[in-house]
């Protein structure tokens, strides 16, 4: 793979890792947490995941679900939230699922695991879904992701989804509620140009 074709979504990024340390604020805490090159937003909290953190309600049970973690700041804030309870931090970038267990292990959580998507168990499901999802891996990809994803969620269960508006929000929202009839979706929250999407599961 040359670095030109080198995306946050690839398996096994090509180009350099250049690991670096931030600090960032999760669950009320500032907490500082390793990166690298080669996965989303390496240099700091995007606007996006940070308009997530600021809006979803904190965690309230688990298991919880994060698609495309990075270097894992939605399931870390998760994890904090609820110390005990499961958190799956799923991403196909083998880059990003190992900066999130590092990053749990830094922060003494035991309650994460970072893995590649075939690796959740076969009929595990979640209380709650919280992602930043990888829009940029296209309309049809993202709709087969959030396909296999959004019906595992539990009766009352809750995924809060955060979309770039200029990325497509208002249809991502047209679309999950015309596909997915058993889900209540609604714009939970909206801010600098990006929308909190909530899906609630409100029957089998």
């Amino acid at each position: 793979m040359n670095l030109s074709s080198d995306h946050y979504f690839s398996a096994s990024p090509a180009s350099p890792e250049k690991s670096q340390r931030i600090t960032v604020s999760l669950a009320g805490r500032e907490v500082q947490l390793d990166t690298a090159g080669g996965v989303f937003s390496p240099d700091h909290l995007d606007r996006g995941t940070e308009v997530l953190l600021k809006h979803a309600p904190p965690a309230e049970s688990g298991p919880v679900l994060d698609i495309g973690c990075g270097w894992g700041p939605i399931a870390l804030s998760a994890a904090l939230d609820l110390e005990t309870e499961p958190v799956w931090a799923i991403d196909v970038n083998e880059r990003a699922r190992d900066l999130t267990q590092r990053n749990a292990a830094a922060l003494g959580l035991d309650n994460v695991t970072a893995c590649a998507p075939e690796a959740v168990p076969e009929g595990l499901r979640f209380a709650e879904i919280r992602s930043n999802p990888p829009i940029r891996v296209g309309k049809d990809a993202l709709h087969e992701i959030l396909g296999e994803w959004l019906p595992r969620l539990v009766t009352g269960g809750f995924a809060y989804l955060v979309v770039g508006k200029h990325l497509g929000a208002e249809s991502l929202q047209r679309w999950i509620a015309e596909t997915f009839p058993f889900l209540s979706v609604e714009r939970y929250a909206r801010e600098k140009g990006f929308h909190v999407i909530c899906a609630e599961r409100v029957d089998d």
